[in-house]
This record gives structure tokens, C-alpha cells and sequence, in this order.
């Protein structure tokens, strides 16, 4: 007759659901760096597009906005846009992190 020590089977679902969630954080994690986020400012003057690494795949300007005297509202557009785009790609992984842990919480993991 085999001795079972109280627990252990637990301690193995657990470990399963575990190495389950860590396999599902890694897919998400490649899912959203590999997601493009697009955000606009000033009306759709400035548009920026950031893949889920936080790199700045694209930026377009409106012609009309381009005018030497007003470069600092450009830059100011320019950055709202930028951070908007790695906003979404930020809220894309904490919400793929969140649907992969199922609801477990571990300290220290995320």
C-alpha cells in the first residue's frame, strides 16, 4: 500500500495551473508586442502607431498642421499621441496578464 502525504495532489494541480499560467502569459506577452496600437492628437492632426515592445512604428502629420511658428504645438500633439499609443499597448498586456492568471494571485508575479 502506497503512503500518500496529505496535500500532495493539490500541490500538483497547483504547479500544473501554475506552469499553465506562465505558458499563457508568454503567449499574451508575444500577442500584444506583436499588436500595433495607434492613438491621434489634435483632432487627427497628428497620428502615432506603437507595437506592444513600446517602438514607434509610425508617425503621420497632417499637412496643414505643419507651420514653423507653431512647431511646439506640433511637438506637444506629437507626444499626446506617443503616449496614448504606449498607453494602449500598456492596458493590451496588464488585461492579456490578467486573463492568463485566471484569477490566481501569486506574489510576486505581476
Amino acid at each position: 500500500m502506497k503512503a500518500r502525504i496529505p496535500g500532495a495532489n493539490n500541490q500538483g494541480n497547483m504547479m500544473k495551473r501554475i506552469q499553465q499560467m506562465q505558458a499563457d502569459m508568454e503567449n499574451v506577452q508575444q500577442e500584444v508586442e506583436a499588436t500595433e496600437f495607434t492613438a491621434s492628437a489634435g483632432g487627427g492632426a497628428v497620428e502615432v502607431v506603437v507595437n506592444g515592445s513600446h517602438e514607434i512604428i509610425s508617425i503621420k502629420i497632417q499637412p496643414d498642421v505643419v507651420d514653423p511658428e507653431e512647431i511646439e504645438m506640433l511637438e506637444d500633439l506629437l507626444i499626446a499621441a506617443l503616449n496614448e499609443s504606449i498607453k494602449k499597448a500598456n492596458d493590451a498586456m496588464e488585461q492579456g496578464i490578467e486573463r492568463a492568471k485566471g484569477g490566481l494571485s501569486i506574489p510576486g508575479l505581476f
